[in-house]
């Protein structure tokens, strides 16, 4: 089963990380992003840009309306995901428990719909 792995981190607490800190965490990132590879769980995943960078998009009324920034003022933002494949719910909470920014904000894990006709192509 497929499985989205959500990152949220405050970008605030990010910033103010020492440089140091900062690179240990990279090289966090790395080791695990290798390790589910190697285990042929990594689908896909990438870090996203800072929230100042997203556009928000409507519709409403069949007008497009766009916001800069989220979608909601919150205290962490969403940072980057992890496309996975888990047997189970319970693997793939595992999977994420072992991201590095799981220890500062939080994963959310949500099972992926895979329909027939957009498997086949």
């Amino acid at each position: 089963m497929q499985y989205l792995l959500l990152i949220y981190d405050s970008e605030a607490v990010l910033e103010k990380m020492n440089p140091a800190d900062q690179a240990k965490m990279y090289e966090e990132y790395g080791k695990f992003t290798s390790e589910i590879k190697e285990k042929g769980k990594h689908l896909a995943g990438h870090q996203l840009k800072p929230v100042a960078t997203a556009t928000t998009v409507r519709v409403r009324d069949g007008k497009r309306v766009t916001t800069d920034g989220p979608f909601a003022e919150t205290k962490e933002q969403l940072g980057g995901f992890y496309m996975i494949n888990a047997n189970d719910l319970d693997e793939a909470i595992a999977i994420a428990a072992r991201i590095p920014s799981a220890k500062v904000g939080s994963i959310e894990v949500r099972p992926i719909v895979v329909r027939e006709a957009a498997a086949n192509g």
